[in-house]
């Protein structure tokens, strides 16, 4: 919960450290420890979320009103978020921004704004601004590549309208498109891809395809700040991507840039993901504040482990994964005994993401499967064994798209496990979920058993309960109350009624496979963004965010 009244303010600050114990770093209570912070919209992932792990390390985090930001319902404020950075940056010794945010209102806005290129340029030139008047401020920004998904589905925001009806084409025109460039065609294919652009009406293909020349010329330009040192450190993610699609084809054009502008690893990353950017550009943050370089080791479930490329990526997670170690500012040893922090991969065998739960509601009756599969009993077994020698680890639960894998988390469940983690994250796509528990493991080692308890039970109920299990049996009591399925993707007008019963189950959940904490006793489930894809969970007054939302 943001405050904006100073004096509430501290007297929140005061209860929550009453009630949440925090281990604070050296020169952070002193106002060295200050951090600016612009997330690419307000959900709840993005925002207090994000900031909910680094204020466990005692860190003053400022970021700005909530009414600047991008919402469900509404694009963000750029030029109104720029006076606001310009106006809280002094004493910061770091930023970590969204130039979506800053530039188009958004990360959802970035894929449908109508912002003119001398707008764009204008507010482009901010960012030098923003350098010239603090040369000693750390700037770490995260952008992105605009995704291509493979349809549109009726009642979803994230896309323009005509994506609906128009989206599997233009998604299928651009994966030849990207293949014709890498590999060739064979003339069935030319055909086809003729064919598929025949299909789009002239006006849309050229929305479509404008908007995206538009962006990726901003983004290069922000490339060229980085090379000349207006930006310290810079992230352009793939979100959402497929080894071919037209994200993909501007991915080469990006390295292409990146490699022309002579930009080191050091100071630039393209990596497929997006919403777990933040969180890792924090974690960086810390390290470089606290002049640490923590090494992380990396273990991967049996089968093709590390050489799985999940579903919304076009490349192997080992390849992600050690990137985000990249951009934490950690660095990626073998031996587990010798690191600061191990993370456990649970994939499949065979390399699939799997999709056992999370359907386009159909109103049927949802059983979760607790039986688990050969892949997931070793993954119990590679996690025991590391519990074992008392090694601080945390899971990334990649198995299944969207959500845990239940018969795994039944099994830690059952062996007590859950709660010796230092870290746990499958709350979306592999390189959100693993970023997140990359990035929280990594700062979990400066933190009180009570702060990683709390988080840990916040990932477990949103990725586990709700994400895995009672997203989708609302999903149907939707369809089995109302009869449209896409009150799944826009409530509309049956949000509480949602909400109200997200809070039921969940609530029943928890006491069903949590530990009894007084925190988790009648907490409510919110759906800000008017959907059933995210959720926050509100805890009573001793856990809620003590983020400075500085108007």
């Amino acid at each position: 919960m943001f405050r904006t009244c100073k004096n509430f303010f501290r007297t929140m600050i005061l209860t929550l450290l009453s009630c949440f114990t925090t281990t604070t770093l050296t020169n952070a209570a002193s106002g060295d420890g200050k951090i600016l912070f612009i997330p690419h919209d307000d959900r709840p992932i993005s925002y207090h979320q994000t900031v909910e792990v680094v204020e466990q390390l005692g860190y003053e985090i400022i970021a700005p009103p909530k009414n600047l930001l991008n919402d469900s319902e509404t694009m963000g404020q750029p030029d109104e978020l720029w006076n606001w950075l310009f106006e809280n940056v002094k004493g910061a010794k770091s930023a970590v921004i969204s130039s979506d945010s800053l530039l188009y209102g958004g990360l959802i806005p970035s894929r449908k704004h109508e912002v003119t290129e001398e707008i764009l340029n204008r507010r482009l030139e901010n960012f030098s601004k923003l350098r010239q008047e603090n040369p000693d401020l750390k700037i770490y920004i995260f952008d992105s590549l605009m995704r291509t998904p493979k349809q549109g589905t009726k009642g979803d925001i994230e896309e323009p309208e005509y994506y609906v009806r128009h989206g599997a084409n233009i998604f299928q025109y651009s994966m030849l498109a990207d293949k014709k460039e890498i590999y060739g065609l064979s003339l069935s294919e030319e055909i086809l891809m003729r064919d598929l652009k025949n299909k789009i009406p002239a006006e849309i293909f050229s929305d479509w395809l404008a908007r995206r020349k538009k962006n990726l010329a901003a983004t290069k330009k922000i490339i060229e700040m980085t090379a000349n040192g207006e930006i310290n450190y810079l992230i352009i993610g793939r979100d959402d991507n497929s080894p071919l699609s037209q994200t993909h084809r501007e991915y080469r054009e990006i390295i292409s840039c990146a490699e022309k502008n002579n930009l080191p690893k050091t100071k630039f990353q393209c990596m497929p993901g997006i919403d777990e950017f933040n969180l890792l550009l924090l974690t960086r943050a810390v390290n470089e504040m606290r002049g640490e370089i923590p090494k992380v080791s990396v273990q991967f479930n049996k089968g093709k482990g590390g050489e799985t490329v999940p579903a919304f990526s076009d490349e192997k997670i080992s390849a992600s994964i050690d990137s985000a170690i990249t951009i934490a500012g950690a660095k990626k040893i073998s031996r587990a005994n010798d690191a600061d922090f191990v993370l456990l991969v649970n994939t499949d065998k065979d390399g699939k993401t799997l999709w056992g739960h999370n359907p386009v509601p159909d109103g049927r009756t949802f059983t979760p499967n607790l039986i688990p599969s050969d892949s997931t009993k070793n993954f119990a077994k590679l996690v025991e064994k590391n519990l074992e020698k008392n090694l601080p680890i945390g899971i990334a639960d990649i198995n299944f798209a969207n959500g845990a894998d239940n018969a795994l988390m039944k099994i830690l469940q059952e062996k007590n496990f859950l709660f010796r983690l230092q870290s746990y994250s499958g709350w979306n796509t592999a390189t959100n979920s693993t970023g997140f528990a990359l990035a929280t493991g990594i700062l979990a080692k400066n933190m009180s058993e009570t702060s990683k308890q709390k988080l840990l039970a916040r990932r477990l109920l949103d990725d586990w309960g709700y994400q895995a299990n009672v997203r989708t049996i609302v999903g149907n009591e939707i369809v089995k109350n109302f009869g449209d399925a896409s009150l799944y993707y826009n409530f509309i007008d049956k949000r509480s009624w949602a909400e109200n019963l997200n809070t039921k189950l969940l609530n029943d959940f928890a006491e069903k496979n949590l530990p009894h904490f007084d925190f988790l006793k009648n907490f409510t489930v919110k759906n800000p963004w008017n959907r059933m894809f995210e959720c926050d969970i509100e805890f009573g007054s001793c856990i809620d965010s003590g983020i400075r939302d500085k108007s």
